[in-house]
């Protein structure tokens, strides 16, 4: 299609798509740009609340599937492969297919894999949702940036990039909102109804107000097939030992081995065809230059630093026996902090500011995380609200800017690097997570099992206090066991509970303080960065 509409209205060269495969953006009236907000919003939300679902009622959805929860943790994991691999097609797909025919192909698979699991209930049926949804989410992340991009005009369209990449982290503290007791019903039937009626609300909404035409034209070339083919797998081998090893423990399972050993020579075969392509899918030797390498390297240790709040506030306080009806009010305050960041990324962008928006971001991190370093077993939500909304102010405040700054290093290569770009920034996202919360996970097991030995050693039963808390222990149990040796083993069972669970806290303790480290080392980096760049700058001339 060229740059003109069906009716006949030739595009203005502003007006123009920026990249083929991208929408015109034609200045519209004020009511139709609030539509077009309305289903950014809508979309934006939509694309990460159904995963964001099935992550936070993980241990109780593998209860429902009849699985294990290392069983159950196959389900993110694939989430997180699909997403990142799906940006190796979309692109092109968009560009050779248009995007009503790719989006409304993701929602209409979306929502049949729901209806799969009325017809054969299961894990299986769940595995595939989980695929889908990945797929989908990637589409749908776009399709948030296209629909914002209706909404600027020409010189605020960065916007459209740093609000868009917020809405899409609304989908976790929403769905800790959602009552468990509406999910649940019916064997989680709840849940997959309410997937459903995403993937229908989206396809009503972008099918009532659709995006202006793009540019179309042949894309694909048989060789993305195969670098797919090899790309996909090993994203999806990677992503299971990385949800896996920290249950099944990395060198107590030899499967996570092999499937590494399996993925590096998928990954090695791809990069080699790629390298040696007149028309590669993806721009490896611009991955290993010196620039794209910092960039990533910045964007992937502040995504791993977030897994704060995923996995280190949420465990903590899930090990303190809450559940998650009893976070709400945590989680409502973190949604408006995102809301919040969001905004001032937006309302303070400029192309020089950018890296300055990450280094603050990163200290707003490490102030929050190092805020919970010294918690203890009676820590509950209102004590976690202050840290938590800081980590979430600097969630959205760091992942808008740092797309737009990537998004520039791309915009000065050409449109032929925009799949590289995508699939770097998804990766550094979406695997980037799941590592950082493997990561986390791995510290903190570890970090529990020292501090449990160093309790025990000075827990020695001549000792007046050791003694006096068994007496205690038993006498909780004296009015239901009559027999005295085993009153004296259930009150020293009771007490080492009770040591277990301060292990637990002080391990946590200790992830708090490596993630406030490892976000201030990240703003130091950022800092190093700019200095240098302005030095050299300096002595240019």
């Amino acid at each position: 299609m060229t740059a003109s509409t069906q009716d006949g209205y030739e595009f203005k060269p502003e007006e123009r798509p920026t990249f083929p495969g991208s929408p015109a953006a034609p200045t519209h009236p004020w009511g139709r740009r609030l539509g077009y907000a309305a289903v950014a919003v809508l979309v934006g939300v939509a694309s990460t609340l159904g995963n964001a679902l099935v992550n936070v009622n993980l241990a109780s959805l593998a209860g429902a599937l009849g699985v294990y929860i290392d069983q159950a943790s196959w389900l993110p994991a694939l989430y997180v492969a699909f997403n990142a691999g799906a940006n190796l097609m979309l692109v092109k797909a968009r560009i050779q297919f248009g995007i009503p025919a790719v989006t409304g192909g993701l929602l209409v698979a979306y929502l049949l894999a729901g209806l799969l699991q009325f017809v054969h209930p299961g894990f299986a049926a769940a595995v595939v949702i989980r695929a889908v949804s990945g797929m989908t989410a990637a589409g749908l992340t776009t399709m948030t940036v296209y629909n914002l991009l209706q909404v600027f005009p020409g010189r605020l369209r960065p916007l459209a990039l740093v609000i868009g990449i917020g809405l899409t982290q609304l989908g976790t503290p929403l769905a800790r909102l959602v009552p468990v007791e509406m999910l649940a019903l019916g064997e989680w039937q709840g849940l997959h109804l309410m997937e459903i009626g995403i993937a229908l609300a989206v396809l009503a909404a972008i099918t009532a107000l659709p995006l202006p035409p793009s540019q179309r034209g042949p894309a694909f070339q048989p060789l993305d097939f195969v670098v797919i083919g090899l790309m996909l797998p090993c994203l999806v081998l990677v992503c299971g030992v990385l949800g896996q090893g920290r249950l099944l423990w990395w060198v107590d399972t030899p499967w996570l081995g092999g499937a590494l050993a399996a993925a590096i020579p998928l990954f090695a075969l791809a990069w080699l065809i790629e390298r040696h392509r007149a028309r590669p899918l993806m721009q490896v030797r611009w991955l290993t230059t010196l620039d794209m390498a910092r960039f990533a390297a910045a964007a992937l240790l502040v995504r791993v630093s977030l897994a704060e709040q995923t996995y280190g506030a949420v465990g903590l306080l899930t090990a303190g026996g809450l559940i998650n009806d009893q976070l709400r009010m945590l989680f409502a305050l973190v949604l408006l902090a995102m809301v919040g960041g969001t905004l001032t990324a937006a309302a303070t962008l400029s192309e020089k500011r950018l890296p300055f928006q990450v280094m603050v971001a990163s200290l707003l991190i490490a102030a929050g995380a190092w805020l919970d370093s010294d918690a203890t077993s009676l820590v509950r939500p209102p004590q976690l609200y202050i840290s938590q909304m800081l980590i979430a102010f600097g969630t959205t405040l760091f992942i808008g800017p740092a797309l737009v700054l990537g998004f520039l290093r791309m915009v000065a290569k050409g449109p032929d690097h925009l799949v590289t770009f995508m699939v770097l920034f998804s990766i550094t996202q979406n695997v980037g997570g799941l590592a950082g919360s493997a990561l986390l996970g791995s510290l903190q097991v570890a970090s529990t099992h020292g501090h449990l030995q160093t309790l025990s050693e000075h827990l020695v039963a001549a000792d007046p206090l050791v003694a006096q808390r068994l007496q205690a222990g038993g006498g909780a149990v004296a009015g239901t066991i009559l027999d005295p040796v085993l009153r004296a083993a259930q009150g020293g069972g009771l007490l080492g509970q009770t040591m277990a669970r301060e292990a637990t806290v002080l391990a946590f303790n200790d992830v708090f303080r490596f993630v406030a480290g490892l976000a201030l080392m990240t703003a130091l980096y950022v800092g190093y960065l700019v200095l240098f760049n302005h030095l050299h700058r300096r002595r240019g001339p």
